[in-house]
């Protein structure tokens, strides 16, 4: 089985999926460091991606999910997956499941404004909520309301995946 966790940038994807990939032993893959550097360049100065240049990147999430599912490897993406066609690209089977987590502006910024040491400008934020799609009912995603510590935010994924 492969995880998606997503939700926009500073919303602690990372945090999460390393603490959730800790409990259960998987493998835990960070969808920013598939970004090229064109990309990596382009938010460090606050300039919001395209589609044109989320999709090198998607794609290649999908082959790294593909590469998971063929190995028997259950794994865990910190991604953030803001549209729905992102995560229809990415979900190329029902073993790949979505984990939303859904916070407000005000709750992200301030978690954001704490984080240090990562190329996300703070400034594009507004952009990731204006390109957020939350997931519909037929995308069967897990949604975790942000807000409370991880390891509570861990127990309630776990609650809701049931993973093996």
């Amino acid at each position: 089985m492969v995880v998606i966790i997503f939700g926009v940038s500073g919303a602690g994807k990372t945090t999460i999926v390393q603490a959730l990939a800790e409990e259960l032993g998987w493998r835990f893959y960070e969808a920013d460091d598939f970004h090229s550097q064109a990309n990596i360049d382009k938010m460090r100065q606050g300039v919001p991606l395209t589609n044109e240049d989320r999709w090198p990147w998607l794609e290649s999430l999908r082959q790294l999910i593909k590469r998971c599912l063929a190995a028997d490897e259950n794994a865990l993406l910190a991604c953030s997956a803001l549209k729905g066609a992102y995560r229809r690209h990415l979900r190329v089977s029902d073993n790949v499941k979505l984990v939303f987590l859904r916070g407000n502006y005000e709750l992200i910024a301030n978690q954001l404004r704490q984080r240090h040491g990562h190329f996300m400008n703070t400034a594009l934020l507004q952009s990731q909520f204006a390109d957020l799609e939350e997931p519909q009912p037929t995308e069967r995603a897990a949604v975790i309301e942000l807000g409370r510590s991880p390891s509570e935010l861990v127990r309630e994924i776990k609650r809701k995946l049931r993973p093996g």
